[in-house]
């Protein structure tokens, strides 16, 4: 049994009963944190509270080579821990269906993630999402305009967008280094700079930030620590509109 659970948006605390249950009883826990991670608690501190030994995975270990976790959950139970919920993950999706092509039983508990979150923290309605796009760090000769087509194909349809910041390492994207990137996409494209953006910063704590603005103004706009998330609005609902005015700052 391969079991992929969800940890939430912060820490250690976010996990659900269910999941945590299954974390106890496993024959082997193992844990990701390239997709993204728990800013609240480090993979020792979530350990201590499970009770339990963690084995940290590494990005090539899931995608090329899990042979060996995936042939000790033949026989065994095998968890898999990621921040947020497992599956938004297209990485987590392709090692579920490797599972299943090698006869071995999967499920998922599932847990918190900010494509759900957003809706609650900036007020904007969730069917009113187009695709997500994340913006990567930029490398040299490489700094792709991908992101800024699906923000403008999102709003030519009246849609909102969910961007996703980048993580390297120990490095996250800031939501101003995220809009730098988009205001030199759209330099780079000759395409106007979307008027209002809604950055997100700690999801899950105890005391998130949301600010609505333009690109000056979020850029200047200190959002504290990570991780960090921004939206690109359509036109807004009266609902959405007073929902950003008397949480976000608008």
């Amino acid at each position: 049994m391969l079991t992929f659970i969800g940890l939430g948006l912060y820490d250690w605390n976010d996990i659900s009963v269910k999941g945590l249950e299954e974390v106890r009883k496993a024959d082997l826990v193992l844990m990701e944190i390239y997709t993204s991670r728990l800013m609240g608690s480090s993979p020792l501190q979530i350990g201590e509270r499970f009770g339990r030994e963690i084995l940290l995975l590494s990005r090539e270990e899931i995608e090329e080579h899990p042979e060996w976790f995936l042939s000790r959950a033949v026989r065994e139970t095998v968890v898999l821990l990621s921040a947020g919920d497992p599956m938004v993950s297209t990485t987590h999706a392709d090692l579920r269906l490797r599972a299943a092509s090698r006869g071995i039983e999967t499920r998922i508990i599932h847990g918190a993630s900010i494509s759900s979150a957003v809706c609650g923290l900036t007020g904007l309605q969730n069917y009113r999402f187009g695709k997500s796009c994340s913006i990567p760090f930029p490398a040299p000769r490489w700094s792709p305009n991908t992101p800024m087509e699906t923000i403008l194909q999102n709003l030519s349809r009246d849609l909102h967008t969910l961007v996703y910041m980048d993580i390297q390492g120990k490095r996250c994207m800031t939501v101003r280094e995220g809009l730098e990137q988009i205001g030199r996409m759209s330099e780079a494209m000759e395409a106007p700079v979307p008027e209002l953006f809604v950055g997100v910063a700690r999801a899950g704590s105890d005391r998130p930030v949301v600010r609505a603005g333009s690109l000056q103004d979020l850029v200047a706009f200190d959002f504290g620590p990570p991780l960090h998330a921004l939206v690109v609005p359509a036109s807004l609902h009266p609902i959405e509109r007073e929902y950003l005015e008397v949480f976000a700052g608008l």
